[in-house]
């Protein structure tokens, strides 16, 4: 039976409608990348208004990776509804803030003591990763590397690499911010993974010095900027040295955690033991939440009421939080992330052996990317990823582009996603790569 239902072409007259009515109301700024209208998602699907069923390989940008409507999540919001939905955890706290405290400072990687504070956006829990970090270390500098994607705000832009569209026309940005090389082993000529940390190590020596430093800051497995996935001793290497600096060692898993890479954290995959880690996005099933967690000396450095704000930790999505966090580990979702990686790497690996436009295969769990580029080059592509993802939109395959280079395919599909959905949306990549003239 298939996943996908088309009764109208893509968009249909109802979205088309909604699309007129967004441009008189909502501000330019405000892009989409469907240009459809949702009005119910289960599963590996989404419902648009029109009646149209779509494949989801993107999850709302990594965010319902237990899906967008688990049983666990509904019924636990519904009951915290209930009771209250704000009281705000500076005036009168409330249990369930502590609860999911407790399960991440249980979750994230380490046997130290921890602490957890808890906020609403990835880019508000990386400034307070990095208010912790100048706290603790009383220092000011902050290291950031190539093609990296920490947020929107004045000071994760600044953290972030890529101009258009994120900074475009918004600066100046907060300073006090450089930026290293990263490992990116498509483009590094072989460079291994330690070779690459002593490269950027020199480059953050000479440039910013140790002694000045109060953060490393590092998405283990690159989100926006491509799904680039460091070569091995990368990440410990960095860490190492930052030990011996006293830098503090900021792990940004806002897209690469909770079950998403086949690990809890991607982090575990390279033995690494963070300082701090931030998660955000598939933390609370669709719920606005983020976090830092940390070691207890380091997260207890700011002075009381230095932390907060008005709606962190929001009853409701503390109440999803710890129902996500059930489900990742009753339902195996762990082990399913990594069934997910077995067969779309499997499907993009056939695609590539046939067509050379397809420069790099990369990913973990269900965070999985193909890079495009000029036939036989290593040129990114942009159009052809552009094209690519056009044709799977009007065919109801949601798929998501990014990359520095505008040129990767990146798959990110909700963990309860079917094996027959995942092949139904390849099927129809495999007939876009053959439709799109090389």
């Amino acid at each position: 039976m298939t996943a996908r239902r088309l009764l109208t072409e893509l968009p249909g007259p109802r979205s088309n409608e909604i699309a007129q009515r967004k441009s008189g109301a909502v501000a330019d700024g405000v892009g989409t990348t469907m240009p459809v209208y949702a009005v119910r998602a289960n599963g590996g699907t989404v419902e648009d208004v029109d009646g149209n069923v779509l494949i989801d390989l993107g999850s709302g940008i990594a965010v319902t990776t237990v899906g967008s409507s688990t049983p666990r999540v509904i019924d636990a919001v519904r009951r915290q509804v209930e009771e209250f939905t704000h009281t705000c955890f500076m005036v009168t706290p409330y249990e369930p803030y502590v609860e999911v405290a407790e399960r991440l400072n249980q979750l994230t990687p380490g046997d130290h003591d921890k602490r957890t504070v808890l906020f609403n956006s990835g880019a508000e829990a990386v400034e307070n990763a990095v208010k912790i970090a100048r706290a603790h270390t009383g220092r000011q500098a902050v290291v950031v590397f190539d093609h990296a994607y920490h947020g929107r705000t004045n000071l994760t832009m600044a953290m972030t690499a890529k101009s258009m569209p994120y900074k475009h026309g918004f600066g100046p940005f907060a300073p006090e911010v450089y930026r290293a090389p990263l490992s990116y082993p498509f483009r590094d000529s072989g460079l291994d993974g330690p070779g690459a940390a002593r490269r950027a190590i020199d480059v953050i020596e000479k440039q910013v010095g140790a002694d000045n430093l109060a953060a490393l800051v590092i998405e283990p497995i690159q989100g926006e900027g491509g799904f680039i996935v460091p070569a091995r001793g990368f990440l410990a290497g960095l860490a190492d040295w930052c030990r011996r600096e006293g830098v503090v060692f900021v792990a940004d898993e806002v897209q690469s955690g909770f079950a998403r890479t086949g690990k809890m954290f991607a982090s575990e995959h390279d033995g690494v033991v963070p300082d701090l880690i931030v998660s955000a996005k598939g933390i609370a099933g669709g719920l606005p939440l983020s976090a830092v967690t940390g070691r207890t000396e380091m997260m207890n450095a700011v002075h009381a009421g230095g932390l907060g704000g008005t709606y962190g930790g929001n009853p409701l999505a503390c109440a999803a939080a710890l129902a996500v966090i059930d489900t990742i580990l009753e339902d195996d979702l762990i082990d399913r992330a990594v069934q997910v990686e077995h067969l779309i790497k499997g499907r993009l690996e056939k695609l590539r052996a046939r067509d050379d436009r397809i420069g790099d295969v990369r990913g973990r769990g269900a965070m999985v990317a193909a890079e495009l580029v000029l036939a036989g080059t290593t040129e990114p592509d942009p159009g052809l990823a552009k094209q690519i993802a056009t044709y799977a939109h009007q065919q109801g395959v949601i798929v998501l582009t990014c990359g520095t280079y505008g040129n990767v395919l990146r798959f990110l599909p909700p963990l309860v996603i079917s094996d027959a959905e995942l092949h139904e949306a390849f099927d129809v990549l495999d007939e876009a790569f053959a439709g799109v003239a090389r």
